[in-house]
């Protein structure tokens, strides 16, 4: 049974309609990433995940539960980061901690792991004994962080959860998903940073315009966009020849010269890979690099709108 299971999901507000039939399904272990531009519907679907909104249609379970009716028994098993957190500003750091650890409880019982609290804190460089009003963005992001990652539970959801946050705290924040995910953990990661869901994320859900467009292992999405060849010849001929070799073989290609030779950039579908590859190396290049697509390019190939 997946940990979540949304169907078809429709929610409008007024005449906005914010989800149109979008599907999300998030299995146990996984870090799933949640893409899509502001607009997309994410946020929407995480508001249907954690009950703070009632769907017009679909069916939406966490757990294998109602979001809206089981609300109490789902969160005693999640804990959720949002993009921008708001703290109690006259409580320090640590006070926040214990007030969010009280409220996440397990048979009368705080669900927090304080020895992973410490660690974490540590990891995140973590002044507790700060005023919350005192906090920047970033170290306010990392007591909702902290607090989370704490928590001993099997659904963490994220919604932009490093914004604020310098490149040493992301991977500090990565280190910690992968901790959890290889103790049994499973991770919903809504970002807008594309290497942080490439670096995290085996699956990926790409919502447009309230739909989703494309669901699966990101390694199978990788095959169903274009790889990337780029060769750099001496004879500058003999690269317009490649050029015009894999054109006609259904690829595209460019064709830039310089003082150091001509540089031939290919896009090619996975089909006709391996014959354009061997064909552009029959001719010699001076180097030959060929390249996966990027999370940054399956992402605008499969969200590009049409003119």
């Amino acid at each position: 049974m997946p940990i979540i299971d949304g169907h078809n999901l429709v929610k409008t507000f007024g005449k906005v309609r914010a989800l149109d039939g979008a599907e999300l399904v998030v299995e146990r272990g996984q870090v799933h990433g949640f893409l899509g531009p502001n607009g997309a519907g994410k946020s929407t679907t995480i508001r249907a995940i954690l009950g703070q909104l009632t769907l017009d249609s679909g069916r939406l379970t966490v757990f294998d539960l109602d979001p809206r009716r089981d609300a109490v028994e789902i969160h005693a098993n999640l804990a959720y980061v949002p993009g921008d957190v708001v703290l109690w500003p006259n409580l320090t750091g640590g006070e926040c901690l214990d007030l969010l650890a009280g409220f996440h409880r397990r048979d009368g019982r705080s669900s927090e792991n304080r020895e992973r609290r410490d660690q974490l804190v540590k990891a995140f460089d973590l002044d507790l004994t700060k005023k919350a009003r005192t906090y920047s963005k970033g170290n306010r992001q990392k007591v909702a962080l902290v607090s989370a990652l704490s928590m001993d539970v099997d659904l963490y959801i994220f919604d932009e959860p490093t914004s604020g946050l310098d490149p040493i705290m992301e991977q500090t924040f990565q280190r910690a998903i992968h901790d959890r995910v290889a103790e049994g953990a499973t991770a919903l990661l809504s970002s807008h940073v594309l290497d942080e869901v490439e670096a995290l994320c085996s699956h990926v859900t790409i919502l447009r315009e309230g739909k989703t467009v494309s669901s699966g292992l990101l390694e199978d999405l990788r095959q169903s966009t274009t790889t990337t060849i780029v060769a750099t010849f001496e004879d500058r001929q003999v690269a317009q020849a490649v050029v015009s070799d894999v054109t006609s073989r259904g690829a595209t290609a460019e064709q830039v010269d310089d003082e150091s030779g001509a540089h031939v950039t290919i896009k090619v579908g996975r089909s006709s890979l391996n014959d354009v590859t061997a064909r552009v190396a029959n001719q010699h290049p001076l180097s030959l690099v060929v390249r996966p697509p990027s999370l940054d390019e399956l992402f605008l190939e499969h969200y590009r709108v049409d003119a």
